[in-house]
């Protein structure tokens, strides 16, 4: 696929249903290249309830969304003011196309606007090579449960300064 046409721009309340949407297709999608049926099931059961995802967007952290020039969403991230990113994801269509760099980079530009001096994420088997080429280093694996059922990520940190 060649890279969608696309700006980055703040959420809007008006795309809580979407960013439910692509979070769920984008973990059984994408997700099921790395991880099994089971994990993937348990990762995403359902997509989320967008008044949770609206709440979730508004508590204070920067959520920053990829809108096609036809309005779809592409993908979308988040930021923490501690400097965590929670989510990065990409819808399936657009994985691969520069979706998830444009948007981790626009996150690290806006830490470094608060003046944060480490970023740190819990990356899934998937992202973890486009945090890497984005700077970020490995602190350790994390294996944990989801609804009962083993999975794993990965501890990694940038440094700003």
């Amino acid at each position: 696929m060649s890279a969608p046409h696309f700006v980055i721009r703040t959420y809007q309340a008006a795309d809580a249903p979407r960013l439910a949407q692509l979070y769920f297709e984008s973990a059984r999608t994408i997700g099921a290249r790395r991880y099994s049926p089971e994990q993937v099931a348990a990762w995403a059961p359902e997509p989320a309830d967008p008044a949770t995802v609206h709440a979730r967007a508004s508590d204070g952290r920067v959520t920053l969304v990829a809108e096609g020039a036809d309005g779809t969403v592409l993908g979308y991230g988040d930021l923490e003011a501690d400097g965590h990113i929670d989510h990065l994801y990409a819808h399936p269509a657009a994985a691969g196309t520069g979706v998830g760099s444009a948007l981790l980079q626009a996150l690290v530009e806006q830490a470094r606007a608060w003046g944060a001096t480490r970023l740190y994420v819990e990356a899934s088997e998937l992202a973890r090579g486009l945090f890497e080429r984005q700077g970020f280093t490995t602190s350790h694996r994390r294996d944990f449960e989801v609804r009962g059922v083993p999975i794993h990520n990965y501890a990694m940190e940038r440094s700003l300064v």
